[in-house]
């Protein structure tokens, strides 16, 4: 990869990607990285400069894959470019492993990792250059900027902290390259009148400094009646070094969404013909919801030799969103839709979420022997406070009766809609709240290599957190503080030179928002982790895969307060297992491959009534949106035609039938979705670039929260466009 691989200090190569689908370039090609772990001691000290041109991971260590008790899949940007995709939530669905969630009208990124997805009210957390990042309110995440996403599975809390214990998304962003000039820029069209304008410069302005200018905007009309969007964002990066040792980053974000908040479209009766996927149920006067975010990283990276090196960062991200939309009611008592079958009895609601987010964070790894033993440590520290303030009103219309007016219940026909029809009904607060998490933690972890083939991985982080909540409405504040210690064990043999073994368990936490009815801090979700698999890497390292099985467990998960109506308290239990596949890389004839498989038996663990609507839940009821079976293979041939370099590539996506509604046997039909993509070298300079996606046009639907609240999926889509490299 350009940006992550050091002279003299290879400790992120093994998270760079598969050898297929590295971007070519002046440093050592991704496919070395399984031998890295084997250098000759002696040659690499003999090395007396260290030249810093790239940026190190935190949270990392000098590994290669092979070695690491733990399932990792990259998702490179050569393949998210390939596949014109825009959005992260797009990107994720090329790994098995990750499936959608509700996304909020289409307004956050939501999704599970192994089955589990945390809370459901809230974006899904990521991390962005291994800072926590994902947890505000900025809107979908857009692909421009990145490098790779790396799914990095399993119980990984030791290190990281808190989390999910399905695994964390962590995303790599383009960072400036020093001593070099090069960019590209480009203009493309898809479907429903979108255009979309991208740009990527990278200019060395000295032979230590160098700017990274990366924006991108976008506007256009989309599938769904009356909904219009815009989007736009700016990413650059500086870097600096400071001597041949030392580095300096700062990376700076600041992006806008615009697009009115859509629910999709109602389900009746397990109709999915209800009304046509492209029908607008909410009211087009209500405008757009904005989100937006601005954030700011700074990282210091020194390297002291060639065996041990500090990394040290800080990072601030505020966000907003704002805005009204007219939700369909999701009460079947309130609904006039399942009294006639057409009359739509709807919500209003006004949101105004801010976030401030501040993460300090310090590491030093390095390795040293002890004996004939070999170890490899990290050892580091961070703090990290995150705030949430949620203004949140809402109208909602009175049980439905024979005397209840159809302006009382807002409600909107479904068959024959007119927007407007009733003035906007008046809301009031339910939600004024201020959460603020505040978490200070120490981890270590150490490597030790027994033989030549087999190694130990033992670890923890000790965590102080604070929870806080201050509400606004009740005047009751709540508080609660607690430590914990979340260890990890793992052991790495080495079978053959192609295969290795690996086992690893793992513990953690993650914070639940909000108080119960007395006004106490919910305790957070814990979780215990196993998994254990094999990795090949094969074809002198240009074919590498995982084949993984593994079983989580949560306590604390929310659940509704039998004895307070409209309240939750920590009680719930839930349990996924599985097993999952993941192979990419070049196969003989120059054909690359990518296949990603998970079988996902994700279930409730204990009885318990759902918090949204108090259905109740029993055990070995299926999770949300979570499916069995998730399958994508990819293939992609690289060949010249006439004088140029071309692609052509096709892709299938199969996503198996899902659990629509916590506590129902509301389900989610199963769906295949082709795509088809190529590009080809009109100069020496220029591309050009096409692609299709839902090549056969298959109805499908995304997630869905309720029968009335379900997001279909995009129509075929087609993308043409020229991209031109300097």
């Amino acid at each position: 990869m350009r940006t992550t691989v050091m002279a003299g200090a290879p400790f992120a190569v093994a998270f760079s990607g598969s050898p297929a689908f590295a971007q070519s370039g002046p440093f050592e090609p991704a496919g070395q990285a399984e031998q890295i772990g084997k250098a000759d001691d002696d040659a690499r000290r003999e090395r007396e400069t260290i030249t810093i041109t790239g940026v190190r991971q935190p949270y990392r260590g000098n590994f290669a894959l092979r070695e690491i008790p733990q399932a990792i899949a990259t998702i490179d940007d050569s393949v998210i470019e390939e596949n014109a995709i825009l959005r992260l939530t797009d990107a994720l669905d090329l790994k098995a492993s990750v499936v959608r969630q509700n996304t909020l009208g289409g307004l956050w990124d939501s999704f599970a990792v192994r089955g589990f997805v945390g809370d459901e009210n809230l974006p899904s957390g990521y991390l962005v250059n291994g800072f926590n990042a994902g947890r505000g309110f900025s809107g979908q995440r857009d692909v421009a900027g990145i490098e790779r996403v790396e799914v990095l599975k399993g119980p990984a809390a030791a290190v990281l902290g808190r989390g999910e214990p399905g695994g964390s998304i962590n995303i790599v962003t383009k960072q400036a390259e020093l001593g070099r000039s090069f960019g590209t820029a480009s203009l493309q069209y898809r479907s429903f009148d979108t255009v979309r304008a991208e740009g990527d410069a990278n200019l060395a302005l000295t032979g230590t400094v160098t700017a990274r200018l990366i924006g991108y905007a976008e506007s256009g009309d989309t599938f769904r009646d009356t909904v219009e969007q815009k989007r736009w964002g700016f990413l650059p990066s500086i870097g600096v070094g400071l001597d041949e040792a030392t580095r300096l980053t700062y990376d700076f974000e600041w992006t806008r969404v615009e697009v009115p908040f859509d629910r999709g479209i109602v389900v009746l009766n397990g109709d999915f013909d209800t009304v046509p996927r492209s029908r607008f149920l909410g009211e087009p006067s209500d405008g757009d919801t904005v989100a937006r975010a601005t954030g700011h990283q700074l990282r210091l990276q020194h390297d002291f030799s060639d065996t041990w090196s500090l990394l040290v960062g800080a990072s601030h991200r505020d966000t907003l969103l704002t805005g009204a939309s007219s939700d369909a009611e999701t009460v079947r008592s309130r609904q006039k839709l399942y009294v006639d079958g057409r009359s739509l009895s709807r919500q209003r609601r006004t949101r105004r979420y801010t976030s401030e987010h501040s993460v300090l964070r310090a590491e030093i790894a390095g390795e040293f022997m002890t004996g004939p033993l070999r170890h490899r440590v990290l050892a580091g520290g961070d703090f990290d406070y995150f705030d949430t303030d949620q203004m949140f009103t809402r109208y909602r219309g009175p049980v439905v009766t024979a005397t209840t007016t159809d302006r009382a219940g807002y409600v909107l026909d479904l068959q024959n809609p007119v927007y407007g029809r009733y003035p906007v009904p008046v809301t009031t607060p339910t939600t004024d709240r201020l959460d603020v998490q505040r978490t200070a933690g120490a981890y270590v972890q150490d490597q030790i290599s027994l033989t030549d083939r087999l190694q130990v991985r033992i670890g923890g982080r000790y965590d102080d957190f604070l929870l806080r909540v201050d509400n606004r409405l009740t005047d009751v504040p709540g508080r609660r503080q607690r430590s914990r210690f979340s260890p990890q064990a793992g052991i790495v043999y080495e079978l053959t030179a192609p295969l290795s073994l690996y086992a690893a368990y793992g513990e953690g936490y993650r914070a639940n928002i909000g108080a119960d009815a007395t006004g106490n801090v919910f305790e957070p979700e814990t979780s215990r982790s196993i998994e254990a698999g094999v990795k090949l890497t094969a074809l002198g390292g240009r074919l590498t895969g995982t084949l993984a099985v593994y079983q989580l467990q949560k306590s604390n998960v929310l659940a509704t307060d039998t004895l307070n109506p409209g309240f939750s308290v920590a009680i719930g239990k839930a349990r996924s297992r599985g097993v999952e596949l993941d192979i990419n890389g070049r196969l003989p004839g120059g054909v690359d491959l990518l296949l990603s498989y998970a079988y996902t038996d994700a279930e409730a663990r204990s009885r318990v009534l759902d918090p949204n609507f108090s259905f109740q839940i029993e055990p070995g009821d299926r999770l949300i949106n979570i499916p069995d079976h998730n399958l994508n293979v990819q293939a992609t041939k690289r060949f010249t035609l006439g004088a140029r370099d071309a692609t052509l590539g096709a892709g299938i996506q199969y996503l198996g039938k899902r659990n629509g509604e916590t506590g129902t046997g509301f389900t989610l039909p199963s769906h295949t979705l082709v795509r088809v993509f190529g590009q080809i070298g009109v100069t020496d300079d220029v591309e050009l670039f096409g692609s299709v996606a839902n090549l056969f046009d298959e109805h499908w639907y995304a997630n869905s929260y309720a029968p009335v609240w379900v997001q279909p999926g995009t129509p075929r889509t087609a993308t043409i466009g020229l991209r031109a490299r300097f």
